[in-house]
C-alpha cells in the first residue's frame, strides 16, 4: 500500500512541476471563440477594415462642454460592406440621440466620445463598443448584451462615454458615424 501512495505523490509532485513550469502565459485556448475571432479579424482585413476596440463606460456626469463637431442624422444601422464582413453582428442601440464630440484631435491624445442613446427595452446593458476604420471613414458600433434572468436596468435612455485609445487614429479627416439600429448621428474628424 505505501508504493502506491508513493507512486501517487510522486506523480502529483511531477504533474505540478511540468504543468506550472511550461504553462502558456496569457488565457487558454477557447477554440470556438478564438477560432471565430480570427476568422472576423481576416474578413475585416480583407474588406480594408481596421478594427479598434475603445473603453466603453456609463459615466455619473456628462462630459465638460467644449468646442463640439456639428453633428447630423445618418442613414441607420451598419453600413451594407460592414455587416456583410462581420460574422457577429454588434446589439445596436435602438436611437443615437445626441452626440458631444470635439471636431478635431491630436493622434497622440484619446479622443473622448460622449453620447446618448435609447434602448429597445429594458433587458440590455453597455457591453463595450468597436472603431471600424477604413480609408477616411469611421464606423461606432456600441454593443449591449441581454441581461439574464428577471434583472431589468433602470432606464431605456443611456449616457455612455467611448474612448479611442491615443495613436490608435493616422493624421487625416474623417467622415465619423455613430450606428443606431433606427437612428444614427455622423460628424467630421480633424485627426492632426
Amino acid at each position: 500500500m505505501k508504493w502506491i501512495v508513493l507512486a501517487i505523490v510522486v506523480s502529483l509532485v511531477l504533474y505540478t512541476y511540468l504543468t506550472l513550469h511550461f504553462r502558456k502565459a496569457g488565457p487558454a485556448f477557447r477554440p470556438y471563440a478564438d477560432i471565430k475571432d480570427h476568422a472576423n479579424t481576416v474578413r475585416l482585413l480583407d474588406a480594408g477594415y481596421q478594427r479598434i476596440s475603445v473603453e466603453a463606460e456609463l459615466p455619473a456626469d456628462p462630459a465638460p462642454a467644449g468646442p463640439a463637431a456639428a453633428v447630423s442624422s445618418a442613414s441607420a444601422g451598419l453600413p451594407a460592406a460592414l455587416r456583410d464582413t462581420l460574422i457577429d453582428q454588434p446589439k445596436l442601440p435602438a436611437e443615437i440621440v445626441s452626440v458631444s464630440a470635439a471636431p478635431s484631435v491630436n493622434s497622440m491624445f484619446t479622443y473622448a466620445i460622449g453620447f446618448r442613446c435609447t434602448l429597445p427595452d429594458n433587458k440590455q446593458q453597455l457591453a463595450g463598443a468597436e472603431l471600424y476604420v477604413r480609408g477616411g471613414e469611421i464606423i461606432v458600433a456600441p454593443d449591449f448584451d441581454r441581461l439574464a434572468g428577471g434583472l431589468l436596468s433602470r432606464t431605456r435612455e443611456n449616457l455612455i462615454r467611448l474612448t479611442v485609445p491615443a495613436g490608435a487614429l493616422k493624421p487625416g479627416q474623417y467622415h465619423v458615424t455613430l450606428v443606431g439600429a433606427r437612428a444614427s448621428k455622423a460628424w467630421t474628424l480633424q485627426v492632426h
